[in-house]
């Protein structure tokens, strides 16, 4: 994928659904009762891998073009499936379906493509397995394949190492099948989708500080669920605005949930020119973003913001490459653990475009304002990397060429389109 330079760019947009909301509206739906009419789904690869293990369980799952109708079977009501659950390069799924299954009356199997197979899943078997559960990682290594045999399981209190939405998600949705009102503490809070919809659907909640609680055997019933922007597939957008001179970018209902909103927070320390328009803080909380060229500064990226901006953190680095002065970031070894190893990853790209950048155990220093040249960048199947040095591939000078940039259909399908729907060549 080769991408050059633009100039000024201009409009609006509509960026997809949120991947984290997608996926949990077809999981939640299909153990509601009734049907759940989702409208701006994300039609990536991920979400796509949730449908069909779903619709392996017996859950009938229509996709239109304008909506995805979930009809529902009940807390109780999957079916075992007949064969390997396939979650595709979805992490999202793998983590939070294993906590369904842990309560199911049936043995399911899962497994996905070569990433999958390398990310650890032992921090969703060890809570699983002391709530009674008996998953298994198949190769013995703490990762995909897992199998899973549906057990009764007991409530816990589990105090989790990681802040991790994928984790506190797992825990919660096994404790739907629990004996008991099952907690996760998280050191610091992560994003919090799961606990909106569940009580949204009519599951009982509460959360207290880093401390979510959800009472067993719900009742969930079907409602229209409205999947907000991916704020994260926005920050590709917020950053090019940014960076680009005599820019102004507007996007349309984004979420702007504070569990999720760090990217927001960090452009404005570094100097961004950002206004929130339109705010609607029913449910989830939505916006629409106006975005002005800026000149950026450096900036510290660390502690309690990190879990609201993980995925963000590669198009951060790459703000900070054009920035001026130095920006550190720190508390952010989750991204070794990512699709790829985001620290790394980013340090070799961006060292190939002529930034400074020194990698750190759990983060990385930018010494931005350097020239950066286009170079050829790896992916490594990727798609926050590949998006994330498109954004720098329209700045920098020269070409930039992304090996096997076709990874954005994970979350973002139309990524190359829209990016250059707004600029002059």
């Amino acid at each position: 994928m080769e991408i050059k330079k633009q100039t000024r760019l201009r409009g609006e947009l509509t960026v997809p659904g949120d991947k984290s909301i997608s996926h949990r509206a077809v999981m939640f739906g299909s153990l509601a009762q009734g049907t759940t009419r989702i409208t701006h789904f994300l039609e990536g690869a991920d979400c796509l891998s949730t449908i069909s293990c779903f619709r392996k369980m017996g859950v009938d799952i229509e996709r239109n073009a304008s909506e995805i109708l979930v009809h529902g079977k009940g807390l109780h009501g999957l079916s075992a499936p007949s064969e390997i659950l396939d979650v595709g390069n979805s992490g999202t799924t793998t983590r939070l379906i294993s906590g369904i299954l842990a309560g199911q009356s049936f043995t399911s199997e899962l497994n996905g493509d070569a990433s999958i197979q390398s990310r650890p899943m032992k921090r969703i078997m060890t809570p699983l397995q002391s709530m009674g559960a008996d998953i298994v990682s198949i190769k013995g290594n703490g990762c995909a394949p897992l199998r899973i045999t549906g057990k009764s399981l007991q409530a816990v209190h589990y105090q989790s190492p990681v802040a991790s939405a994928q984790v506190k998600s797992c825990v919660l949705l096994a404790g739907m099948y629990a004996d008991g009102i099952t907690r996760v503490t998280e050191p610091v809070l992560s994003r919090n989708h799961t606990e909106i919809m569940l009580n949204y659907l009519g599951a009982k909640v509460t959360s207290q500080g880093t401390t979510a609680s959800i009472e067993p055997e719900p009742l969930l019933k079907a409602r229209e669920i409205q999947v907000p922007g991916d704020i994260s597939s926005a920050a590709y957008f917020i950053a090019a605005g940014l960076l680009t001179p005599d820019s102004q970018i507007l996007l349309r209902n984004v979420g702007i949930n504070p569990t999720r909103d760090g990217i927001l927070k960090v452009c404005r320390a570094m100097g961004a020119d950002i206004t929130l328009l339109n705010v609607n803080e029913e449910g989830e909380p939505v916006a629409d973003l106006l975005i002005r060229s800026s000149q950026l500064h450096g900036t510290t990226v660390e502690g309690s913001i990190i879990p609201t901006l993980i995925d963000e953190i590669p198009m951060i680095a790459v703000m900070a490459a054009f920035a001026e002065g130095t920006t550190v970031i720190r508390d952010a070894a989750e991204l070794k653990v990512k699709e790829s190893d985001r620290i790394a990853v980013v340090t070799e790209g961006l060292r190939r475009m002529g930034a400074d950048i020194q990698p750190t155990e759990d983060g990385m220093i930018i010494h931005g304002g350097k020239p950066l040249q286009g170079a050829k960048i790896n992916s490594y199947l990727d798609h926050r990397i590949a998006m994330s040095f498109a954004v720098a591939g329209t700045i920098c000078d020269g070409t930039m060429d992304i090996v096997k940039g076709d990874c954005v259909n994970i979350s973002y399908p139309e990524f190359y389109k829209d990016l250059y729907s707004l600029g002059e060549c």
